[in-house]
C-alpha cells in the first residue's frame, strides 16, 4: 500500500500489506481478546474510551498533519475531525450503560425483558474522505457495547489507519482488541467468511456495498451500509436568501466537496433563482484552493486523480446536455488533484450532475416552479441519505420534512453527523444506522428474556 500526496502527486510512503494467512491469524487474536473483553463492565469500557478522546486531542496536530498529507483535507477540517472523534468517544463513554440497559417488559411472565449483549468482532470496510471520524462513529459505540473490531481501511489512508489502532492500543483497550488489516479488496471476502467475524459495516460506493451485502448475505451475517448521497438542498421562495446561500457554499464545500452528506442538488423556486445563483456564484469565486497545510487554504484537493477526472467528466456532460455554467468547469492546471469551484444552473432531469453523485467542489442547481415540484424533484433520485430544506414557515417545513425521502432532513441547517442523532440512509444510500443509541444496538444481540 502507497501513500499518495494529492496535494503534490508525490510518494509518502509504502506499507506492508497483510497476507490472507497473516489476517487470519490477526482475526484469531482479536477472538482471543475478545472473549475476556466481554466480561467487561461499563465503568471498565468507558473509563479507557475516555483515555481513548484524550490521546485524540493530544495527538490532535501529528494526527491532522497526517490526514491532510494522505488525503488532502484542508488542514483546520482535519482537526475539527479529530475533535469530533474524541466527541463520540466521551458520548458513547458516557451513554452506552443506559443505552444498553435492560428493557422491562410486561407480559404474562413475572419477570421479562429485553437484554442487548455484544455479539463478537466487527468487520468494519471504511472510506478515506472521513478517515478517522468514519471510523470512530462506528469504533466507539462498538467497543463500548463490548464487541472487539478489525478494519480495512481505504488503501490511500494507510497510516491513518495504522494510527487509529494505536490510539486504542495507547489508551490501555487490551491488546488485538481493534486490529488493522492491510489487505486489498480482494482479500475482504475471506475476511468476511471467517467464522470469527460476526458482522460488517461499510461506509463507501454503492458498487462496494453491493459486493460486501452479498458477500455477508451468503454467509447470514448482519451489515450495515452507509453508501452514496446525492443530497437534496431545497431553497423556498421565503427563505433567508443570505443565510441560506451562506450555508449552501459550506454544505457543498466541506470536505474539498468530498462528502456523502454535503449538498449536491441545490433545488431552488424560479422566485429566487436568479438571487441565489449570484449569491452563490460569488462566495465560490472567492474561495482560495491550494496547499491545504496552509492557514489561508480554502479548497484542497481531490483525493486521487480518477476522482477529478470523473468529476469532470460529469461537468462536460451535463453542459453538453445543456446545462449553464456559472463558474469554473474544469480542472487547476499544476501539481496536485484540483478542481475548480464550479457552479452549473439549469440542471434538468436526465443530466449526470442530476442524477449521480458527484464527490468534489461543484454545485448543481436544480429551477423548481414551487415546493410541491421541489419535493418531487428532491425524491427523483436513487439516493436518500440527507436533506435540507429552507423557508420561513417552520410548519410547513416540518411538513415538507416528513416528504423528503431520506435518513435526515435539517430544515433551515445543512446536514451534519451528530453522536446523538442517528445516522444512515434509504433506498441505494444503504441501510442501517450508525450514532445515538440506535447505533449502538445495531451490532448487539438484542435478546428476550421470559422468567415465570
Amino acid at each position: 500500500m502507497r501513500s499518495i500526496n494529492p496535494s503534490s502527486g508525490e510518494f509518502i510512503k509504502e506499507y506492508l500489506t497483510h497476507s490472507n494467512d497473516e489476517a487470519t491469524a490477526i482475526i484469531s487474536q482479536t477472538q482471543d481478546a475478545w472473549s475476556n473483553w466481554k466480561q467487561s463492565g461499563f465503568q471498565e469500557r468507558s473509563a479507557l474510551m475516555l483515555r481513548a478522546a484524550a490521546i485524540l486531542r493530544e495527538d490532535k496536530e501529528a494526527l491532522a498533519l497526517l490526514m491532510s498529507l494522505e488525503m488532502g483535507k484542508v488542514i483546520h477540517e482535519a482537526r475539527a475531525e479529530i475533535e469530533k472523534c474524541a466527541w463520540v468517544c466521551e458520548f458513547y463513554a458516557e451513554k452506552a450503560e443506559s443505552f444498553l440497559a435492560d428493557e422491562m417488559v410486561e407480559t404474562n411472565a413475572s419477570r421479562s425483558f429485553v437484554s442487548f449483549a455484544p455479539i463478537g468482532i466487527v468487520l468494519a470496510v471504511m472510506p478515506w474522505n472521513f478517515p478517522f471520524w468514519q471510523v470512530f462513529r462506528f469504533a466507539a459505540p462498538a467497543l463500548m457495547a463490548g464487541n472487539a473490531a478489525v478494519l480495512k481501511h481505504a488503501s490511500n489512508v494507510p497510516g491513518c489507519a495504522l494510527a487509529i489502532e494505536e490510539i486504542f492500543f495507547k489508551a490501555g483497550f487490551p491488546a488485538n482488541l481493534f486490529r488493522t488489516l492491510m489487505i486489498s479488496a480482494s482479500q475482504v471476502e475471506s475476511v468476511i467468511m471467517n467464522p470469527h467475524i460476526r458482522a460488517v459495516t461499510l461506509t463507501g460506493s454503492e458498487a462496494a456495498g453491493m459486493q460486501v451485502a452479498s458477500i455477508a448475505g451468503r454467509a447470514l451475517k448482519k451489515t450495515v451500509l452507509e453508501l452514496g448521497g446525492s443530497d437534496p438542498y431545497i431553497v423556498l421562495d421565503d427563505a433567508n436568501i443570505e443565510k441560506c446561500v451562506e450555508t449552501a457554499v459550506n454544505a457543498r464545500m466541506i470536505n474539498n466537496g468530498q462528502s456523502c452528506i454535503a449538498a449536491k442538488r441545490f433545488i431552488v423556486v424560479e422566485s429566487r433563482l436568479e438571487e441565489f445563483e449570484a449569491g452563490k456564484t460569488k462566495i465560490m469565486s472567492t474561495l482560495t484552493p491550494g496547499d491545504p497545510l496552509l492557514p489561508g487554504t480554502q479548497v484542497g484537493p481531490l483525493a486521487r486523480e480518477d476522482l477529478r477526472d470523473e468529476l469532470h467528466d460529469q461537468v462536460k456532460a451535463s453542459l453538453f446536455a445543456g446545462a449553464r455554467l456559472l463558474l469554473g468547469g474544469k480542472s487547476i492546471s499544476g501539481p496536485g488533484y484540483f478542481y475548480e469551484p464550479t457552479v452549473v444552473s439549469d440542471v434538468r432531469s436526465g443530466m449526470s450532475l442530476y442524477h449521480e453523485e458527484t464527490f468534489g467542489p461543484v454545485s448543481a442547481i436544480i429551477p423548481v416552479k414551487d415546493a410541491d415540484e421541489a419535493i418531487e424533484v428532491a425524491n427523483d433520485s436513487d439516493f436518500g441519505l440527507g436533506g435540507s430544506l429552507w423557508t420561513d414557515d417552520l410548519v410547513l417545513g416540518e411538513q415538507l420534512a416528513r416528504q423528503i425521502e431520506s435518513g435526515a432532513v435539517f430544515v433551515n441547517g445543512m446536514t451534519v453527523s451528530d453522536p446523538r442523532l442517528p445516522f444512515g440512509g434509504i433506498k441505494r444510500s444503504g441501510y442501517g444506522r450508525e450514532l445515538s443509541h440506535f447505533g449502538i444496538r445495531e451490532f448487539t444481540n438484542i435478546k428476550s428474556i421470559w422468567i415465570a
